[in-house]
């Protein structure tokens, strides 16, 4: 099969998610204000290799985000390639990868990913949407998955456990980042239009899954030990993307860009010898949500 057209459309259709992100983004958050970046870079071997479009933000609503696209291609490590599931030293990637880092801590910070990738004699899709909120909206947590119920359809369950035993803090007793959401890696069930419009149309529903929460929090009051909470969960957070996080890691392996790689990380978080929360606190509530539950 000759996969070039199905390339082509999945590089363009993330980069047109790229643009409708941006200006919901804009919309929510008059004072944003955003770098643009095109940036390319080499293969292993030192050939051109590709590159992509990386859009970093700060504002008053969203504190730091990133809402990156990227295309590239070529020779890569031959000890990577090994583990990677398709053949050769060779490979082409494509994806939109986002993060949001709202400075109010009533509103979720939230990430997703969607991608493509093609290496020697197989090629496949991977991604997902997953919510870090600090406070403990059971309604918002709700609305979320539901959003992602109805986009994934039968593959919500598989894609709903997996997201939980993923993005969790390991070294933590299994902690998780959220309250999860959906996550799939080497999705090929061998009918490859149908894949393709099936990650495309997950895609199209993070705007749905997320800015109508912010909407919703945005001018929600604070206190500064609703903040402390935030700053520690997103220690916790800087945490899983250095440690565990197999996208941070390929994008380091492949010759990424670095910057557009921890643009992930959030501007601000705390860390504290042995931190729990209050006893007794809205925020104790918030931590025991932090593990697999059925939404």
């Amino acid at each position: 099969m000759n996969l070039d057209p199905h390339k082509l459309q999945f590089h363009t259709h993330v980069k047109k998610i790229q643009d409708q992100i941006t200006r919901e983004m804009k919309r929510l958050d008059p004072t944003l204000e955003m770098i643009e970046d095109n940036w390319t870079r080499q293969d292993h071997s030192g050939s051109p290799g590709g590159g992509g479009i990386t859009r970093a933000f700060h504002g008053e609503l969203f504190e730091n985000a990133g809402v990156n696209t990227s295309c590239v291609f070529g020779k890569i490590d031959p000890q990577f390639a090994k583990a990677l599931p398709g053949s050769g030293d060779e490979m082409w990637a494509a994806g939109i990868s986002l993060i949001l880092h709202p400075k109010n801590p009533r509103i979720p910070t939230v990430h997703a990913n969607f991608r493509m990738i093609h290496q020697g004699d197989k090629f496949w899709f991977g991604g997902g949407a997953d919510l870090t909120p600090y406070y403990p909206f059971e309604d918002d947590f709700s609305y979320f998955h539901e959003v992602w119920k109805r986009a994934a359809g039968d593959q919500y369950g598989t894609m709903k456990k997996a997201c939980d035993e993923y993005f969790n803090n390991a070294h933590r007793g299994l902690e998780m980042r959220g309250i999860g959401g959906i996550f799939f890696d080497h999705y090929n069930s061998g009918n490859t239009l149908q894949d393709m419009e099936f990650v495309k149309n997950l895609s199209e529903h993070f705007i749905e899954s997320y800015f109508p929460l912010v909407e919703k929090r945005k001018s929600e009051n604070w206190t500064p030990e609703d903040e402390d909470f935030m700053l520690h969960r997103r220690g916790r957070y800087v945490e899983f993307n250095l440690l565990h996080d197999r996208g941070t890691l390929f994008g380091l392996k492949t010759n990424g860009r670095v910057d557009s790689i921890l643009i992930s990380l959030p501007a601000r978080c705390k860390f504290s010898y042995k931190y729990v929360p209050l006893p007794n606190s809205i925020h104790e509530k918030m931590w025991s949500y932090y593990t697999p539950k059925a939404w």
